[in-house]
């Protein structure tokens, strides 16, 4: 075994899926789980079975469903938790079952009314119990971060000798500061004197933030497994973010540790668990925020335009991003401006550019950002009379007991089209109505809604990703009504397809 290597435990389809609101049927989770092996990721913590049956039946179809990662399910240290959890691993071609129990003292005191001693018995108890089923069983220490060291030690050398091939060390309440998890972790490879039987995982919640320092912290310190959830996504803050994780040890060639992660497939899945599970991805999130290669300090764009390396540390298309983005605003310089004028096909030099300069912070002042719309209007090339495709008029309707309909009349390269539809909501209708007409295979990828003042004559702007022929079209618009900013954002990125209409 590759004593650098580290092994990627997802768990984004049992500890990611208990946040409210974010439970995924078994089609759902198998789409997700054929992912996560695409990613490269070694171990998918698949569900818990004894809870609902729909957990029990995820985990068989799973276990059906992929074919290179160890399959795990979770249990208590309960023998007819473990029974379940074997019979749903029964089609898995790599399984394990992950037991465990609670190990510091407010679990033992208040959760269990018990003592250490008995703690400890059925901590070995289980294991070897687990050990009937199958070869690979991981033991978890609930509340490893707020255990005693010694005390801990005693479990983890306990349970290596009942049978356990992982054992994990979670800092469950997401308490610990990064130097004392790393010592803790270090603690027990010094002083478990069977410790080389086994690996350590690491298993780190963010409730301070934290999470991702203090996994980095036990690998660093000997834990070689470490678990972590797509997005951060999990109980209460969240899990450790599994891109943050690879695209560390991807970056920082100082530190000798490897992993089998596809980092391009990163991106993909990001948004898929997104979408899922309906659960924005922040856009100041790290690695697969949108704004995680966005640059608008003017400073910042001129370095990224002359090499992205002055301000970049990751290539986005590590993380399956074709580019970074420089957004336009107040704080842009010349260069970004000139660089999206060229982009656009505008050359402009010297007196003109300073000329349009002036106009654009005129402009960039009273707008928090500018689009390719606001800049070719300053230039003279108002967009909008370039539009292919233009909304002509849109009427959508909706309430209780009635099917939401909707009626677009579209202009589109200069001739008049009507259509209507049904949909699951107004928007759903506007935009099936839309599609009745521009007839091509256009997928929505990322649809975001947001607010921009308060109150019921609110003000929303509509973001909208569009996937077309294997290319990517942004779209933006902004209304007080929802439907009629969410076609006019979807026309937005059809109108940036060059080729759309002649086919």
């Amino acid at each position: 075994m590759d004593k650098n290597r580290v092994y990627f435990f997802d768990t984004t389809l049992r500890d990611g899926e208990q946040v409210p609101g974010c439970q995924l049927n078994t089609v759902e989770k198998i789409q997700v789980a054929k992912q996560l092996e695409n990613l490269g990721v070694d171990i998918i913590e698949a569900g818990f079975p004894i809870s609902s049956p729909g957990d029990f039946n995820s985990v068989i179809e799973i276990s059906k469903a992929v074919s290179e990662p160890v399959i795990c399910a979770l249990t208590r240290a309960v023998e007819k938790d473990i029974d379940v959890a074997a019979d749903a691993l029964k089609f898995a071609k790599r399984k394990r079952i992950h037991t465990g129990i609670g190990t510091s003292e407010s679990h033992i005191k208040y959760k269990f009314n018990s003592t250490p001693e008995e703690v400890l018995e059925r901590a070995v108890k289980a294991v070897k119990y687990a050990r009937r089923y199958v070869d690979d069983v991981e033991f978890y220490a609930e509340d490893a971060g707020r255990t005693d060291n010694v005390f801990l030690a005693r479990v983890v050398e306990a349970v290596i000798a009942a049978g356990a091939t992982v054992v994990n060390i979670p800092d469950t309440t997401g308490y610990c500061l990064p130097s004392e998890y790393g010592a803790k972790i270090k603690f027990l490879c010094d002083n478990v004197s069977n410790i080389d039987k086994a690996i350590i995982s690491t298993h780190c919640h963010n409730d301070l933030g934290m999470a991702t320092a203090n996994t980095m912290s036990g690998l660093i310190n000997g834990a070689r497994q470490c678990e972590v959830t797509i997005n951060g996504v999990g109980e209460r803050a969240g899990n450790t973010s599994l891109e943050e994780i690879a695209m560390i040890l991807k970056s920082h060639n100082d530190i000798t540790l490897t992993s089998g992660i596809n980092t391009q497939s990163i991106y993909s899945i990001s948004r898929t668990v997104s979408r899922l599970m309906n659960m924005p991805v922040q856009p100041n999130k790290a690695i697969v925020g949108k704004n995680a290669f966005a640059h608008s300090s003017g400073i910042h764009q001129d370095g990224v335009i002359k090499n992205t390396t002055t301000y970049e540390i990751i290539d986005p298309k590590d993380i399956g991003l074709d580019t970074n983005s420089i957004v336009l605003t107040a704080r842009s310089g010349h260069a970004a401006l000139k660089f999206r004028l060229d982009h656009l096909g505008v050359n402009l030099t010297g007196l003109d550019l300073d000329k349009i300069y002036q106009d654009f912070l005129v402009l960039a002042d009273s707008k928090k950002e500018l689009n390719d719309e606001d800049i070719l209007h300053l230039v003279g090339k108002d967009a909008s009379k370039n539009q292919t495709v233009k909304i002509n008029w849109l009427q959508a309707s909706s309430g209780v007991g009635m099917k939401p309909h909707a009626s677009i009349g579209l202009d589109v390269a200069g001739k008049s089209f009507e259509a209507a539809a049904m949909g699951n909501g107004p928007v759903d209708a506007a935009i099936n109505a839309l599609r009745q007409i521009i007839r091509q295979n256009i997928t929505i990828n990322e649809f975001t809604i947001q607010g921009v003042t308060k109150g019921s004559d609110d003000c929303c702007k509509v973001h909208m990703q569009v996937e077309y022929e294997g290319m990517y079209y942004y779209g933006y618009a902004a209304s007080t009504d929802i439907v009629n900013a969410s076609v006019n954002a979807y026309v937005d990125a059809i109108n940036k397809i060059d080729d759309l209409i002649e086919k």
